[in-house]
């Protein structure tokens, strides 16, 4: 009989919400599609890609993880930021200027971080 109690009282305890825990989103650093991406470049607003990744690439000859865009508070695209990998194992980011493709900061990424700085 303590089977069918035990699994009762399992069934009725409070589960904890685990995503009460998580931090709300940045307004700031909503990643943006690459629709909203494509339509800003046609509109000449923003360098593509295949413009900056040479200059990127000559100042950092890393691996590219992972590419996201920051809007600034007018939803607009600000900066495309470059998730990348060192020879040496080291996770960096690097922040470009979407509209004029000068780099606006490097810094080290901290691996459990899944917002990305």
């Amino acid at each position: 009989m303590r089977a069918p109690l035990l699994s009762l009282a399992l069934l009725l305890a409070p589960v904890p919400d685990l995503r009460a825990e998580e931090p709300p989103p940045d307004p700031f650093e909503i990643e943006a599609d690459s629709d909203m991406a494509l339509a800003a470049v046609a509109r000449g607003e923003i360098l593509p890609l295949s413009a900056l990744m040479p200059r990127l690439l000559a100042a950092f000859p890393h691996e590219v993880l992972n590419i996201e865009i920051d809007l600034d508070p007018q939803g607009r695209i600000d900066e495309y930021e470059f998730e990348m990998l060192t020879p040496e194992g080291r996770l960096i980011e690097v922040d470009m200027d979407a509209r004029t493709g000068e780099i606006t900061e490097v810094s080290d990424e901290d691996p459990e971080d899944d917002d990305d700085d």
